[in-house]
């Protein structure tokens, strides 16, 4: 990617012996969503990435490095799905005098996109850009950022090589249905509990059968002697 500077960083890239990236940092991404003709549910997502270089250029053996920069464009399509909507959303954000006659009420998806930290690979100097090279339109407040408006015809031109990690995604409003079931009043009353162990053994009652032998009829030894007599 060629890396674009100012009129009077200029001057340095034409003498400038050689070029060191020191550093790159993502300024801002711009996104273009745009419904794909005849296929239903599918947006291709237009992603315009804007990079500040950093770079350090050497313009004689013996002499340190001069620190400048820059910035470079790199453009990026995908294509993604993102269902349809088949109803039409109005809000209360505009006021009845601010009615846009425009807006039809159209619900289309947002597309993001996640950027990681990029990864600075390589940087050469080149005598001359390459022949048919055109350069997207920088916006105005990255043009404030740097001072000035950004040289793109001139001889000496810098090339960076870059790694980039994204994840870009299509984000949409669904409506989420969730069973709701009705509650039921408790008929039976609930004993409160304590686990204070001597409350619970005052509630039990006292076992008085076990001190006691059993009767003749609670054992059965009574049918027993029965038996016996009629066997006789």
């Amino acid at each position: 990617m060629r890396v674009y500077f100012t009129p009077d960083k200029h001057e340095l890239i034409e003498q400038a012996a050689n070029v060191r990236l020191r550093s790159v940092d993502v300024i801002t991404v711009y996104l273009d969503l745009e419904p794909v003709p005849f296929n239903k549910g599918f947006y291709s997502v237009d992603m315009t990435f804007f990079f500040d270089v950093c770079l350090d250029l050497f313009c004689a053996p013996a002499s340190g490095p001069v620190i400048v920069s820059g910035i470079s464009i790199f453009n990026k399509k995908v294509v993604l799905y993102g269902s349809e909507g088949n109803v039409k959303m109005f809000n209360s954000d505009n006021s009845f005098d601010e009615i846009d006659a425009s807006y039809c009420g159209r619900v289309l998806p947002k597309a993001t996109v996640q950027v990681a930290e990029p990864i600075g690979l390589s940087a050469r100097i080149c005598d001359a850009p390459p022949c048919g090279e055109c350069c997207c339109r920088i916006p105005e407040c990255i043009c404030r950022r740097y001072g000035g408006e950004f040289e793109t015809c001139r001889g000496r031109s810098v090339y960076v090589t870059l790694g980039l990690f994204t994840i870009v995604q299509i984000v949409r409003n669904v409506q989420m249905l969730i069973p709701a079931y009705d509650f039921c009043i408790p008929e039976k009353e609930c004993t409160t509990t304590s686990d204070n162990p001597c409350e619970m053994f005052r509630r039990i009652e006292f076992p008085t059968d076990e001190f006691f032998p059993p009767k003749v009829g609670d054992c059965g030894c009574e049918n027993n002697i029965h038996k016996q007599n009629c066997g006789k």
